[in-house]
């Protein structure tokens, strides 16, 4: 019932993200866990290291319930934390390393970490924040931690599983204050179980990690590699060169991307020059992919399947996917981001939590045992987008009689000009379509006689020259003539993104001092 009381979470005990570390070190001992530049890992080794690791964190303060932050690149380390941590019965917060430093500093000051661990490049970094904290943190950093895992003896896994918090992840914090979404060991697992099937995971995987591992979208494929006993090949950013040469040079097989990644990928010299023979599922997400940049994947790289997923850290993070089979060009599906994966019940409702029938745009709602436990410290919010038991994500969409989901826009991004809705990604997604246009952003600016109008930020391709005419005439084409952008803006940079491949829109209205500006 609308306005209801959120349902209870029942708790799973024997559900818990270490056990895949030793069931792993147990059947798949002798295996590679673990790949990190010319630096290897058996599952043995790994476990040895992370049951070590773990004891560290215990005789620092971090046992049940308190927060282990970390600010690193990709490494062997940050996997290590990843078991470690909740080896130790604590909670895993991970800072995003790419926000200013005063971001990180309130990140830090919401979740009070016990231990704040740090790579050599961002160590110092580490220890300035700590020094400004109320109650700073221990700082260990990879070369005092290499050190202690070689003294330390090893200890029991904690035990902890089913509802006991697993890990914080922040979320970006684009439009206002980044919040920490509490995840648990039970919706971590279970979110990898979810999925593991349409990406054909299995023990022979070896899954590259090259985007932030500060996220939940590249973080969720550590649970569900290490669920299968699978190897972890880790890069410390993305590189479109350095991930081409580690893919043919360690037979990748599974690789996360953002439609940014691949753009990069696709364009670099390297890509004919290397065998990636052996990569079979490359897994897209955070924004749509181009029907023209899907075209030439599938050209480039014909033996590889490819699968979409939607989601959000809140959902451990993923509602939907839209399995290889699904990707057909020119299908109408291929604008869709997939039917709800098991374990997940998907509706479309009204600003009142009503369903909408098929067809209908409305809020995507979702629940499930994924779905987060709460907002770190921010009770009301927790209850606000956990209301009647379903997690509002804020997303507008609607769903096809098959159950098949089709995003149009964020709510906050949905444009109302002379009283039409005007959702920016379905305006995104045609100027993409054509072949001069390499990026695309669409946001509302004021009007003073429909009140907003539509406006596209694009980026052409090298050497490209389509006019704004010509723009607006592909557009029209392709849908309504109210949803047609007013005015086109040319730039010459790539578009501000978020870590996660997310186009920052609050920073292109505040460049353009949107507030301010009244076009004729």
């Amino acid at each position: 019932m609308a306005g209801g009381k959120a349902e209870a979470r029942v708790s799973i005990p024997g559900i818990s993200v270490t056990s895949s570390v030793r069931r792993a070190a147990r059947d798949r001992g002798a295996f590679c866990a673990v790949v990190d530049g010319t630096q290897r890992f058996t599952w043995r080794e790994h476990a040895e290291r992370v049951a070590r690791l773990a004891g560290c964190l215990q005789s620092l303060g971090a046992t049940f319930g308190e927060r282990v932050a970390i600010l690193a690149d990709g490494s062997h380390f940050y996997i290590e934390a990843y078991h470690a941590v909740p080896w130790a019965g604590a909670i895993l917060a991970p800072v995003n390393s790419r926000l200013a430093w005063p971001e990180m500093l309130e990140i830090l000051a919401d979740s009070s970490p016990r231990v704040l661990l740090a790579d050599t490049t961002h160590a110092g970094i580490a220890r300035d924040l700590a020094r400004s904290l109320e109650n700073p943190p221990h700082i260990l950093d990879v070369e005092a931690a290499e050190a202690l895992i070689k003294t330390q003896e090893p200890v029991e896994d904690a035990g902890r599983g089913g509802e006991d918090i697993a890990c914080l992840f922040y979320t970006g914090g684009t439009t206002g204050r980044a919040k920490g979404v509490a995840l648990t060991h039970q919706g971590l697992i279970l979110n990898a179980l979810n999925t593991t099937a349409l990406l054909r995971m299995n023990p022979a995987m070896v899954h590259l990690h090259c985007g932030p591992l500060f996220h939940m979208g590249a973080g969720a494929r550590v649970f569900s590699t290490s669920l299968h006993g699978g190897c972890h090949v880790v890069m410390p950013r993305f590189d479109a060169g350095d991930v081409i040469r580690t893919m043919a040079a360690e037979g990748v097989t599974h690789a996360v991307t953002v439609p940014a990644m691949v753009t990069a990928l696709l364009d670099h010299p390297d890509l004919g020059q290397h065998d990636l023979s052996r990569l079979r599922m490359l897994s897209y997400g955070a924004a749509p992919m181009p029907q023209p940049l899907i075209a030439a994947l599938m050209e480039r790289l014909p033996g590889v399947e490819l699968l979409q997923s939607y989601g959000q850290t809140e959902l451990s993070p993923v509602a939907t996917m839209l399995p290889p089979e699904e990707h057909r060009l020119h299908s109408p599906r291929l604008r869709s981001v997939g039917q709800a994966v098991p374990n997940v019940e998907l509706r479309i409702a009204d600003a009142e939590d009503r369903p909408l029938p098929t067809g209908v745009i409305g809020e995507v709602q979702v629940r499930g045992p994924t779905v987060m436990k709460e907002y770190w410290n921010r009770p009301e919010e927790t209850a606000a987008a956990l209301r009647a038991g379903w997690m509002h994500t804020g997303d507008a969409g609607y769903l096809d009689e098959d159950g098949f989901l089709y995003l149009v826009d964020r709510l906050k991004d949905m444009i109302i000009s002379g009283g039409e809705n005007i959702y920016s990604a379905e305006v995104e997604l045609a100027i993409l379509e054509h072949p001069d246009v390499m990026e695309c952003a669409v946001i509302a600016i004021p009007h003073p006689r429909w009140g907003e109008a539509v406006h596209a930020i694009t980026v052409l391709r090298p050497e490209a020259t389509p006019t704004e005419d010509q723009l607006l005439l592909h557009c029209r084409a392709r849908i309504a003539g109210y949803k047609c952008p007013k005015t086109i803006e040319f730039l010459k940079e790539a578009l501000p993104r978020s870590p996660t491949g997310k186009i920052r829109k609050a920073e292109l209205r505040a460049a353009r001092r949107i507030s301010e500006t009244i076009i004729p």
